[in-house]
């Protein structure tokens, strides 16, 4: 059965990916790969949702 400390392991690495994203996307703006960087800043826009939608799901474990 999942825990909420296993949740809370998968929101956190979902968080530094994100983090990591987001540092490769700035890199590229301004350059003649910006719209890598948009691809990127959308994915990393997902990536927080997941975060919160698995943040959520944590704390329904918490609560039961």
């Amino acid at each position: 059965m999942v825990s909420q400390a296993e949740l809370s392991s998968l929101e956190t690495a979902i968080r530094e990916l994100s983090e990591r994203i987001t540092l490769a996307a700035d890199e590229l703006v301004g350059t003649k790969e910006e719209d890598v960087a948009l691809d990127l800043y959308e994915v990393e826009r997902s990536l927080k949702t997941a975060q919160r939608r698995i943040a959520r799901a944590a704390d329904g474990l918490a609560k039961s």
